[in-house]
């Protein structure tokens, strides 16, 4: 699933030290929001993810317990409430009319027999499971209207994502009209992705144009589906597999297997390898002859996705939040090589983090050469006792980023050298910064403000497609201009000249010329983006969000006090003393003035209310069967208007929807005074916001 505005993995407490109070409770969910929402970022929308699967899902719960200890201290845009990801732009948003979800990961037999036991506590009735290969790509929905194709588009964020349909078409496996289709709407789903034959001649066309290869099938897939013109895309020969479908909306048939049957006999692509099993031990026997067969695979799988078999087993165990409870991902180990670690390379990152990477040996490892891998930090390379010239097991954990994580201590020779941190900061090189590591924290840091390699990571930032959007800023043109003095702060690009860009090594007239005018286009972007891109600490884009709509201009957000900050729901004491701390900084000042006075954006325009604001902050619990909306329905309808749906009623919840058979949670709600909807007062709700008055 990487670069922004939060902490590197270093920054972040481990599990052996797991907070206690409030404050370092606080302190650590911060952090770890912060992290994952920059690996959602690199995962999603940059197709360069920094860490594994299981790394990831090692924040999340780590995250997710501390949600769990101190509840009030959860927040509407946690990660753990969310899916990952964004629409690309380039391409026409379509809203998906049922959501797409993502998976919760499992990774050993007893994790997925607790998976098994929870469904059968919601659910006595019987079922059976159907088990099938979890590709590694890019999930795809097509729309047929009267069995013509006539739209395909990409997950995004579950609720929105891009029109793809000339690319979709290219994908010769797909049907573009079915001939006896059981409903005028249909909607199939599945994975796109990149056969590792394919994926091994792509780059090796790209090394040979002198272009950056891909780092993995994955990221070229998604890579792929992202280009305009779809005669490269036919060239570079993506296949699909399909594994749902929809009729009208609602689900066709009473079982999955049957949904799978009927997709291969209307011409989808159907993994071959999927089976239906009758037990759970079965299903783990599947699992266990994936797993043993995955290297003789011309496509990457990461594991095996189980399902519960009957649909109204299905509808009965209902979603969470993100992603269903009848289905989860059984993932398969990581995949090792053996290798010489040849030296270490110190990275600064933007907030002055120092992050050890190994430098090894080249070896093929699930699908790609690895030459670098990552070390984490001091402590990790202390634990792992790691030397120069040591033989070291390498690992791509869910196939994404390598990391060292064990050393061959039987083969040393004896000439292994110990790897020892630099007393100066790497990214000075023109000063004698040393370095320094706060109490408490695991990574040595920068503390030098004017260090070149922070600030180019910052302007990076600033200039990302999620902040100011500056296209063409990237890290060799960062790089030039921090390299020649022109820019010290944000504010200095506003302040560049044609000619000093021009000036620069193998830009140009015709690339300073484009550059400049999307310099002058961002001073447009909005509070929204301006405070996100500011990297002021602790504000991702949802706080960027609440900061603007609140404040309604930069002014009025410096003037305000943290008793002001802390009112807002979602800022708690720790971020709003940050947030006070950053703007109240001389520096800080001196750059908000400079780029006002350029013209940039610094106040919210006032459009009217927006659609999705209607419900903004407000959390909704669904509980029974609606009389015409599926629960997916109604939870992306929730969720457009800006409201949050959770699986469980606290006193933090506004509205509970009821339908018929409510069970429990209709009693909770009661209990705690929660207002009560049924489909009628919810409808009038999403049409009217909070004018309409609950009707149960």
């Amino acid at each position: 699933m990487s670069t922004s505005s939060s902490l590197p993995p270093s920054d972040l407490p481990s599990s052996e030290s797991a907070p206690v109070t409030r404050d370092d409770a606080r302190q650590a969910m911060a952090a770890l929001r912060a992290e994952i929402a920059r690996h959602d970022e690199l995962y999603y929308q940059r197709h360069a993810p920094v860490i594994s699967d299981y790394d990831y899902d090692q924040l999340v719960k780590r995250l997710q317990a501390l949600e769990a200890a101190f509840p009030d201290l959860a927040t509407l845009d946690s990660p753990t409430q969310r899916i990952g990801g964004r629409p690309s732009e380039g391409f026409k948003p379509v809203a998906h009319r049922i959501r797409m979800m993502s998976l919760d990961n499992v990774y050993s037999p007893d994790e997925l027999r607790e998976w098994e036991a929870r469904c059968r506590r919601i659910y006595d009735g019987a079922f059976d499971y159907v088990a099938e290969l979890k590709i590694d790509g890019l999930s795809l929905s097509l729309r047929y209207a009267d069995g013509l194709l006539t739209e395909a588009v990409t997950r995004g964020d579950g609720t929105t994502g891009d029109l793809v349909t000339e690319n979709a078409r290219t994908i010769r496996q797909i049907p573009l009209r079915l001939t006896n289709p059981p409903a005028a709407d249909i909607e199939a789903r599945g994975e796109v992705y990149l056969p590792l034959s394919a994926f091994q001649r792509l780059n090796a066309a790209l090394e040979a144009e002198g272009e950056k290869p891909f780092v993995n099938p994955r990221n070229a897939a998604a890579g792929t589906m992202k280009l305009l013109d779809p005669r490269i895309v036919a060239s570079r020969r993506l296949g699909m597999f399909c594994y749902e479908l929809f009729a009208n909306g609602a689900k066709p048939f009473e079982t999955h297997w049957e949904t799978l049957e009927w997709l291969r006999q209307a011409g989808f692509p159907v993994n071959p390898h999927a089976r239906r099993c009758a037990t759970l031990d079965e299903v783990l026997a599947y699992c266990a002859e994936m797993e043993s067969q995955r290297a003789a695979r011309d496509y990457d799988t990461d594991g095996v996705v189980v399902k519960v078999n009957q649909v109204r087993a299905q509808e009965e165990l209902g979603v969470t939040a993100k992603a269903p409870r009848w289905a989860v991902a059984y993932k398969f180990a990581p995949m090792q090589a053996t290798t010489r670690l040849r030296g270490v390379t110190w990275q600064v990152g933007r907030l002055g983090a120092l992050t050890p990477v190994a430098e090894l040996e080249p070896v093929f490892l699930a699908g790609t050469t690895v030459t670098r891998a990552s070390l984490h930090n001091e402590d990790q390379i202390q634990r792992l006792d790691a030397r120069l010239g040591d033989r070291v097991i390498v690992e791509k954990s869910g196939d994404i980023i390598p990391q060292v994580v064990g050393v061959v201590a039987a083969e040393r020779t004896g000439a292994e050298m110990p790897i020892v941190v630099p007393e100066l900061c790497p990214g000075c090189p023109d000063r004698q910064v040393r370095l320094v590591r706060p109490a408490g924290e695991v990574a040595w840091r920068c503390p030098e403000t004017r260090c070149p390699t922070k600030l180019c990571q910052s302007l990076q930032h600033f200039a990302a497609r999620t902040a100011m959007d500056i296209e063409g800023l990237g890290e060799a043109a960062v790089e030039k201009l921090v390299r020649e003095g022109l820019v010290a702060d944000c504010a200095d690009l506003y302040a560049l000249t044609t000619e000093q860009v021009a000036a620069l090594e193998r830009l140009g007239d015709k690339s300073a010329q484009n550059l400049m005018a999307q310099i002058e286009r961002s001073k447009t972007a909005g509070l929204e983006r301006l405070l996100f891109a500011l990297g002021i600490p602790d504000v991702g884009r949802r706080k960027a969000q609440l900061l603007a709509q609140r404040f309604g201009s930069l002014a009025a957000l410096a003037a305000a006090s943290e008793e002001d900050l802390v009112a807002i729901r979602d800022i708690g004491p720790l971020t709003a003393r940050r947030i006070r701390e950053w703007l109240a900084d001389d520096r800080n000042q001196q750059t908000l003035a400079r780029l006002e006075a350029a013209g940039v954006v610094t106040r919210l325009e006032k459009t009217g209310p927006a659609a999705a604001a209607r419900l903004a902050g407000k959390q909704f619990v669904l509980t029974g069967t609606l009389p015409t909306l599926t629960r997916d329905e109604a939870t992306a309808r929730i969720e457009a208007a800006g409201g949050r749906v959770t699986s469980a009623v606290s006193k933090k919840t506004d509205y509970v929807v009821i339908g018929d058979s409510p069970g429990s949670k209709l009693a909770k709600a009661k209990a705690l005074g929660v207002a009560l909807l049924d489909e009628a007062g919810l409808l009038a709700l999403l049409a009217e916001g909070d004018r309409a008055a609950p009707t149960a």
